[in-house]
């Protein structure tokens, strides 16, 4: 297995990086893709679900992008330590029957040697909210640069 950089121990400027890169993974709904970012082992809590391995982050993400329809979400760094870094983030899709969501939530990770992400714990709440109370606008995919981020966006 080949490095996934930035590799630990993070500094901020590397700790940010890793996140934007995690953020653009996500927004590219791809499961397989985003699953090459945790080790063969990872383990994950998110909301009240449990995967362990690659092959349940790719079934739990293959649900999740099923349901969750124009998913784009945006990461922020809070915090960051050695092999470990605390994320907060909020995302906003709809469902099959045009009803909009904001889900927010905090992530705490943890990176093997490799640069990959051996436990995720998250946290999440969700709200309903209405087409124009969304802030996230940007075309599906990777979140453009110039885009504000979750402070910048009073979430």
């Amino acid at each position: 297995m080949a490095n996934r950089p930035p590799l630990p121990p993070f500094t901020l400027a590397t700790a940010v990086e890793k996140v934007r890169l995690a953020e653009d993974g996500w927004n590219s709904r791809d499961p397989e893709k985003v699953s090459l970012a945790y080790s063969v082992n990872s383990r994950w809590r998110n909301r009240a679900e449990f995967a362990n391995g690659r092959q349940e982050i790719v079934a739990l993400l293959t649900r999740k992008w099923n349901r969750e329809l124009d998913y784009r979400l945006v990461k922020e760094i809070w915090a960051f330590l050695d092999n470990r870094i605390a994320v907060r983030f909020s995302y906003e899709y709809h469902d099959d029957s045009g009803n909009w969501f904001r889900a927010y939530g905090n992530e705490n990770w943890e990176f093997d040697a490799e640069g990959l992400m051996h436990t995720r714990h998250a946290s999440i709440n969700e709200l309903r909210i209405t087409e124009v109370e969304r802030k996230l606008h940007w075309p599906l995919g990777r979140r453009p640069d110039e885009y504000p981020g979750l402070t910048d966006l009073g979430l």
